[in-house]
């Protein structure tokens, strides 16, 4: 900065006519230089906020939205585009499906295969307990003498049947009033 000195030696009043004159002039060029960025950002801007009313457009187009304004032309390019846009969305949903119907298959095929190993599994406890009963049940028999009744014979808690008929009810040998002893008693 150049300071010059006045006749009266005042230097405060031609310095801060410099400082003004070198802000405004470099100001200018700070501002300038800021300028074609805030131009560039602006332009940008405008750019994104085209594409953005483009593509609300065109949302509205495919719900159906705004359809008189069209032509001809522009009706069989929505129709193409739709058209293709279903297929995609097909194409995906097979895919889709195809994809679990292999999961749920892949999932049957495990689920047979544990139902198998089960099976088998509850056969063998089956045989193991049907001979560890058979072992127990020949172990039971040779430890008592074998039990036979004779289905003729009946066998009669409580009545005497010796004693004469003295005009009570009392069944008589043949009417087999479960007077039997149980096998489980004996």
């Amino acid at each position: 900065m150049i300071l010059w000195k006045t006749v009266d030696g005042n230097m405060g009043l031609l310095s801060k006519t410099l400082e003004r004159y070198q802000r405004c002039s470099y100001g200018t060029l700070e501002l300038n230089q800021q300028n074609p960025d805030e131009q560039s950002s602006y332009q940008e801007y405008l750019k994104l906020k085209a594409k953005v009313d483009i593509l609300q457009q065109s949302q509205r187009h495919y719900l159906g939205e705004g359809l008189e304004w069209l032509g001809s032309k522009d009706l069989d390019q929505l129709e193409r585009q739709m058209d293709l846009a279903l297929r995609q969305v097909r194409l995906t949903k097979t895919k889709h499906m195809l994809d679990q119907l292999t999961d749920l298959q892949q999932k049957e095929q495990s689920l047979l295969e544990a139902n198998k190993n089960l099976r088998s599994e509850l056969e063998e406890s089956t045989m193991a307990y049907q001979l560890s009963w058979q072992a127990h049940e020949r172990n039971i028999d040779k430890r008592r003498p074998p039990v036979h009744l004779d289905c003729n014979d009946n066998i009669r808690i409580g009545y005497n049947n010796e004693a004469p008929n003295d005009g009570r009810d009392v069944p008589s040998r043949s009417q087999n009033t479960n007077g039997v002893i149980p096998v489980w008693m004996l």
